[in-house]
């Protein structure tokens, strides 16, 4: 665990350095979806949740040099949703018709937390860390154990309906859904940890 710990904190240190093309892809890699998810749920079009993307990489390029994380200031999540919902921000401001007319009022003050934003940010958390770790997971079993999860515990079929289509037996789904459910726990819990 302490190995992906500090791969985090590695990250941002080549990210301070402003000069580490590949870090910045790495850190695209791995918050781009996150940080365009979140403009989506705040009211913005695709094209301006992309543009969103940039912004907060433009932000974070320029605050990034000499930075050094000290998780004692705080977590690198709430920089990262606070830089975010200032590119959101901007974005609504340069061009008011990009959201609902029920979001422009709930973005009006970015520093405010408001709840909305904050359940926004934390169900768009939720899911960024769930899809890394599906992506981690589903390498580690079967097809068959992946399919029975898939349609029993994500899609809710009957278990009896899952195993008799995958020639598995009712325990074999149970067991699928356990054993995976319990790694993506796992999984979650280190990625969590490594963020800091």
């Amino acid at each position: 665990m302490q190995h992906e710990v500090s791969t985090h904190v590695t990250l941002l240190a080549r990210l301070a350095d402003g000069n580490d093309r590949v870090a910045w892809q790495d850190f695209h890699t791995r918050y781009a979806e996150l940080i365009r998810g979140f403009a989506r749920r705040r009211g913005l079009q695709e094209a301006d949740a992309e543009d969103v993307v940039q912004d907060v990489l433009l932000s974070l390029s320029k605050a990034m040099a000499g930075f050094e994380y000290d998780p004692a200031r705080g977590k690198f999540r709430s920089y990262l949703k606070t830089v975010t919902q200032h590119a959101i921000f901007r974005r609504f401001s340069q061009n008011p018709a990009a959201a609902a007319l029920s979001q422009v009022g709930s973005v009006a003050d970015p520093g405010s937390g408001g709840s909305d934003a904050e359940t926004a940010w934390e169900a768009e958390w939720r899911e960024y860390h769930m899809r890394e770790a599906w992506r981690t997971v589903s390498s580690e079993f079967n097809d068959s154990d992946l399919r029975a999860f898939q349609r029993y515990a994500v899609a809710g079929e009957a278990v009896g309906d899952v195993a008799s289509s995958l020639g598995l037996s009712v325990d074999a789904v149970y067991q699928a859904k356990s054993r995976i459910l319990r790694r993506l726990g796992a999984v979650i819990a280190t990625q969590v940890e490594a963020e800091g």
